[in-house]
């Protein structure tokens, strides 16, 4: 299916882009170390992973296998028309080796000490909105505050 304009990154580009990144972060790689490994500068691979540029057949498979996936990896989770399927919103942050560990550390948690470190988040960012919680409040509407969850964390 031909686009109508084509004006910026494919949307197919971007999508194995994130994928790449995805996959890279999460097996703890640096942009440096799997462009070293394919013989390309860190720039070539952050092209890669924006979308700028694209990635060809022959260079895809290198990086499945560096990787250690399959190249259908890349595409999984996109329809037919080059669209995220739903549930899969387009990356607005990078990724980073802190959130991969983050996502990686909180299932291991109980469930109450990841609602912590999500209000805790949440203060961080500003937008944390009261929440009433009996277990942690002793019945009243909960303060919103970085310290006091921390607090909280602390009697667990």
């Amino acid at each position: 299916m031909a686009r109508v304009q084509d004006v910026g990154p494919h949307p197919v580009d971007q999508h194995v882009g994130r994928r790449i990144q995805a996959q890279r972060v999460a097996a703890g790689y640096s942009q440096s170390e799997l462009g070293q490994a394919l013989g390309l500068t860190f720039q070539q691979v952050q092209k890669y992973e924006r979308g700028v540029n694209r990635v060809s057949a022959s260079k895809l498979w290198e990086i499945a296998a560096f990787l250690k996936v399959e190249i259908g990896y890349f595409f999984q989770e996109m329809d037919a028309d080059a669209r995220p399927l739903a549930g899969e919103a387009p990356a607005r942050h990078p990724l980073t080796r802190a959130t991969v560990e983050i996502s990686n550390l909180a299932p291991r948690l109980s469930v109450r000490r990841q609602k912590l470190i999500a209000d805790l988040m949440r203060n961080c960012l500003g937008d944390a909105p009261p929440v009433e919680d009996p277990e942690l409040s002793g019945g009243a509407a909960r303060r919103t505050g970085a310290a006091e969850t921390e607090a909280r964390s602390r009697q667990d």
